[in-house]
């Protein structure tokens, strides 16, 4: 099922009680309806944004709901929530649409102000016609709605030579400290046995990076998920124990699922392997512990991420970049074992989601265009690694190291029987800078992350 989402910006004036004269005020809104908006029916939708009213509030944070029905009950209502010099108001207005005046009604919104029960102040809101109607039509977009739980379920159906991973990576805000969940299923070539394998692994910001391996046992095809004995990944929770190591986590996704790969690829597997996250970002609760170290995890930020294909690339780089607010990034950058793309330079898979829309627009574009067709490329290397991009209006440079010291490299086999070693950091430094095109390149955002990028490279 498709749902609607679009952005909207309105100007105006209002006037608080208790001061003289009248602010200009702006809204910056996104709306999130869960089905297709259609003018007929009464459409709910989720509104988020920013509130400035001049020389007194700029809420970036604001939220609330919209209620949209022109046909119907003839309104499109907006209620919206945000802070100003420390006290909550809420903004309620709605526009009345009628047949006889449609293009005023449907851009004028009178309001109040309320805080609490008690009305604070009105003003009027338009929407501005000659800069406003061309961003806001372009910006129309029909998502699918997805449940995260769906793509949890394992993929394998019987074929040899085959590998599938569930991975959990986050961040104790507490301590700093990352960790790593790894759960795999490989299928060997030769046709012999499945096998049920993983790891578990910390990385503190001081301290010596630790680590507990489990399995192999025998895959036992569950339905959902993963399972090892006692080890299990799915349905949000997460549990089981290696040597010292035990956890048992709760998850709870915080945002839709984002294809590092092309949709299709995870859907049909025609390529070499495709990576996917169910939630493109997640908190977690509950406990890990190792030794005598126990983390109690409180809204620990992080996601988990699902690979199917048939083994590892012959070298690769990988990174999950939790940006705040909402906004993250995913880097997947790889060289292929198949002999007639082996030859060629890495390839880059890049998804950045700002502001809830997703850049690139589709993911293939940064993948083709390092044959030819744009210019996104990664230099692969450690401990430092750096991938680059630009489509028509934006660019992108992102910068990443691995620290030695908060580093773990592991060996482990492919389906065909090849040695794969991964060299991880879930406690990496990454410096992201995007910049936009406005006749020259000026820059639109900029990100450190210190210690908690999520990063790896690997070779065959």
């Amino acid at each position: 099922m498709r749902g609607t989402r679009f952005t909207e910006t309105m100007l105006g004036t209002v006037r608080l009680d208790g001061e003289p004269g009248h602010r200009r005020i702006r809204l910056d809104l996104r709306a999130v309806a869960d089905q297709v908006l259609l003018p007929h029916r009464t459409t709910p939708a989720r509104l988020t944004g920013r509130v400035r009213i001049a020389g007194h509030t700029d809420d970036p944070r604001a939220e609330g709901e919209l209620e949209v029905s022109p046909i119907a009950r003839r309104r499109i209502r907006y209620r919206l929530t945000f802070t100003s010099d420390g006290r909550r108001l809420t903004l309620d207005g709605w526009k009345s649409v009628t047949p006889r005046r449609p293009l005023t009604s449907m851009t004028v919104l009178p309001f109040t102000v309320h805080e609490g029960p008690a009305r604070v102040g009105e003003g009027v809101l338009r929407f501005p016609l000659a800069t406003g109607l061309l961003p806001f039509l372009l910006g129309f977009r029909f998502p699918r709605r997805e449940d995260p739980a769906e793509h949890t379920a394992p993929r394998w159906n019987g074929t040899p030579g085959r590998t599938e991973v569930w991975y959990t990576t986050l961040t104790d805000p507490a301590t700093g400290t990352g960790v790593w969940l790894h759960h795999e299923l490989t299928a060997p070539a030769d046709g012999s046995e499945p096998f049920a394998h993983g790891w578990a692994a910390v990385f503190p910001r001081e301290g010596e990076v630790r680590h507990a391996r489990f399995g192999p046992v025998p895959w036992t095809r569950p339905a959902d998920g993963f399972t090892a004995e006692d080890v299990t990944s799915g349905g949000g929770q997460l549990a089981g124990s290696a040597g010292d190591f035990h956890w048992r986590l709760i998850e709870q996704p915080q945002g839709t699922p984002l294809f590092t790969f092309p949709r299709w690829s995870w859907r049909r597997p025609v390529l070499p392997a495709a990576q996917m996250l169910p939630a493109a970002r997640a908190t977690y609760e509950g406990e890990f512990s190792y030794g005598e170290t126990t983390l109690n995890l409180r809204a620990a930020p992080g996601a988990s991420a699902r690979i199917y294909g048939h083994g590892n690339a012959q070298r690769w780089t990988w990174l999950h970049a939790d940006l705040g607010d909402g906004d993250v990034l995913e880097i997947v950058a790889a060289v292929s074992t198949r002999p007639a793309l082996r030859r060629l330079p890495p390839l880059v898979f890049l998804r950045l989601r700002r502001d809830g829309r997703t850049w690139p627009r589709r993911p293939e574009r940064s993948a083709i265009g390092r044959v030819g067709l744009g210019r996104f490329r990664a230099a692969m290397g450690l401990p430092e690694w750096t991938v680059t991009g630009r489509t028509a209006l934006r660019r992108i440079r992102v910068e990443v190291r691995q620290p030695p010291e908060r580093t773990l490299t592991l060996e482990y086999r492919d389906p065909d029987g090849a040695r794969a070693v991964c060299r991880n950091s879930e406690s990496a430094d990454a410096r992201v800078v995007l910049e936009r095109w406005w006749g020259h390149w000026r820059p639109e955002a900029t990100w450190e992350l210190d210690g908690t990028a999520h990063a790896e490279a690997g070779e065959r």
